[in-house]
């Protein structure tokens, strides 16, 4: 029986399907077709057998959900913009180039490149999109690589020579620039202002590096020192000058001879040794406890403190002639908050040293940029070591924790007492926040004046920073913004103690 015309075609037409699809299947990626339901509704109708090497499913997988299977592992971020691009295509009658991330059944996330376009019926109407999917996971790992290499020499190229230490390039951090280079070039003591975490230290290494002096960089935390070592610690000692001194010992000012003293928190020096530092300042000579000979140190001094020197100065916490000794080249580095452009230079650099590949996404940037900050650079080191830790961003309350904050050496608070307040936002505070089986308070006021009011709210943060550091003081005091000696001190005032 002979084969009718209509059945000859029809052979055909499958023998041309037939070679259509094994060339599709042979693509190195995934070819598709979906149908274009309304409201731009997608239903994959064909898919070629690279679905098994780019999503991870075999075409049945793909074609058994009547909705669409590649918008279901599309990436929560990338979801609304590959949408709308599609849709902005169809609109117009173009084809669509698009890049967003899925995530395969193995939990592994993959880039896609996906290229398309609308098929229309008679009536103008869109009745299936045609494209391709590819694999450009590892196109995409390299050019962030590179984007961030780039970032990196941007970086090194707007900076200085000499200011590696400082990643930076916005207008306040030039400004800083220009002062820390004028500092280098002299001998002069320097007064670095900065909120807690804005990098004073790096700040006075860098003056030590540029300048001319010979010998050692000597970093001291006045604030980390009990007051009863301070003397021993800055001028040393000699063998038997006090219980438990079994030999000699030289101080901070011998180990700086001729290189940098650099006194971190300087404001929480006590008067006695203030006077002491100062005779060393001016006569470039000192005594070691429990001895008579005279000891010489030419070093440099720079000081910093996030607090108003010149307060305490009124408040006689701080000689005059001290303040004046020490507050010869005042230098006020600005807070994160007023250099929001360094912040994708500053996430750059961080990853590099952490050796972090991945890069972070365009919304998690967005967000760190808008944050503001109180913590500055070191909150948000800590802020990025949690999120690649646990891949989710946590930003804590934008309530600033340092001591001062108007570092106008000269200009008078409002407050007289601020330089020993923390203070702190009541909506920052979650309920039951600190454990009540944990630690225990003596001190509960509870005559509801202002003033009480904000005591709860300070002793009930204190409480849950110690909790979320284990109870490490010096931890804890980083996270409040505070010296350790403040923090025992406020400890002290709410009775604050350890459940045994």
């Amino acid at each position: 029986m002979k084969s009718t015309s209509y059945e000859i075609l029809q052979q055909r037409l499958n023998e041309v399907e037939a070679s259509h699809t094994r060339l599709l299947n042979h693509l190195p990626g995934m070819a598709y077709r979906c149908v274009v339901e309304r409201s731009y509704e997608y239903r994959m109708v064909f898919a070629s057998k690279g679905s098994e090497r780019l999503l991870g499913l075999t075409v049945d997988e793909v074609m058994k959900n009547p909705s669409n299977t590649v918008e279901r592992m599309t990436h929560e971020e990338d979801l609304a913009k590959m949408r709308k691009r599609i849709h902005e295509a169809i609109s117009q009658r173009k084809s669509y180039e698009i890049y967003y991330r899925v995530r395969l059944p193995s939990d592994e996330t993959r880039w896609i490149w996906d290229q398309g376009e609308g098929v229309f019926d008679a009536a103008g109407n869109c009745t299936y999109l045609e494209g391709i999917m590819m694999d450009v996971t590892a196109q995409k790992a390299r050019e962030f690589k590179l984007k961030e290499e780039n970032t990196l020499l941007r970086t090194s190229a707007a900076n200085p020579a000499g200011f590696s230490r400082i990643i930076g390039t916005s207008e306040p951090m030039q400004r800083v620039y220009n002062l820390l280079l004028k500092a280098a070039k002299t001998n002069m003591s320097v007064i670095l202002y900065g909120e807690t975490g804005v990098g004073k230290d790096l700040a006075a290494q860098t003056i030590h590096e540029m300048s001319n002096v010979k010998g050692r960089y000597i970093p001291v935390n006045c604030a980390a020192i009990p007051e009863q070592l301070l003397e021993s610690e800055f001028f040393g000692h000699v063998k038997g000058a006090f219980s438990g001194a079994t030999t000699n010992r030289p101080g901070y000012l011998a180990a700086a001879d001729d290189g940098t003293l650099f006194l971190d928190e300087i404001a929480d020096l006590p008067l006695n040794l203030q006077v002491k530092l100062l005779r060393a300042l001016e006569g470039k000579s000192y005594t070691p406890v429990g001895s008579n000979d005279v000891k010489t140190s030419n070093f440099r001094l720079i000081s910093a403190t996030n607090r108003n020197l010149s307060e305490l100065v009124k408040n006689k916490s701080m000689r005059a002639d001290f303040f004046y000794r020490i507050h010869v080249l005042p230098i006020v580095l600005p807070p994160l908050r007023e250099r929001r452009a360094d912040i994708p230079l500053l996430v750059a650099d961080y990853a590099r040293k952490k050796g972090i590949s991945k890069p972070v996404p365009k919304q998690i940037m967005q967000q760190l940029v808008r944050h503001g900050w109180p913590g500055n650079v070191r909150e948000l080191q800590n802020t990025l070591e949690n999120y690649w830790a646990f891949g989710e961003l946590v930003l804590a309350s934008e309530t600033p924790c340092p001591d001062i904050f108007d570092f106008a050496p000269l200009k008078a608070q409002e407050d007289e007492h601020s330089a020993s307040t923390i203070s702190f936002s009541s909506e920052s505070m979650q309920p039951n926040s600190a454990s009540t089986a944990g630690p225990v308070f003596q001190h509960s006021p509870t005559d509801g004046s202002l003033s009480d009011a904000k005591s709860q709210i300070e002793m009930q943060r204190i409480l849950l920073a110690l909790e979320q550091n284990s109870w490490k003081k010096g931890k804890t005091a980083d996270t409040l913004g505070v010296t350790i000696r403040t923090l025992q001190r406020k400890l002290k005032k709410y009775g604050i103690k350890r459940h045994s």
